[in-house]
């Protein structure tokens, strides 16, 4: 399974997007975000993608702002 890339604008909201992850059991990863991402933070959280999908709803529903990123682009 291909893992899914979330870049953020704040370091505190790539922190934040990884304990939503822990406290609901998904494996994810603090990882740097990728140099042509347009991130404003350093930080990116990777996902396993079959849990990708419920993890962005869960960081939505905190409000947690949050790029998907896919080379070349990245989508909100």
């Amino acid at each position: 399974m291909t893992p899914v890339i979330l870049t953020f604008d704040t370091t505190h909201h790539a922190l934040w997007a990884e304990q939503v992850a822990l406290d609901a059991r998904v494996a994810a990863q603090v990882i740097p975000a990728p140099a042509d991402s347009d991130a404003k933070c350093d930080l990116a959280l990777e996902v396993l993608g079959e849990e990708a999908e419920s993890l962005q709803a869960r960081l939505r529903a905190e409000g947690i702002l949050f790029r998907v990123y896919t080379a070349g682009q990245e989508s909100a």
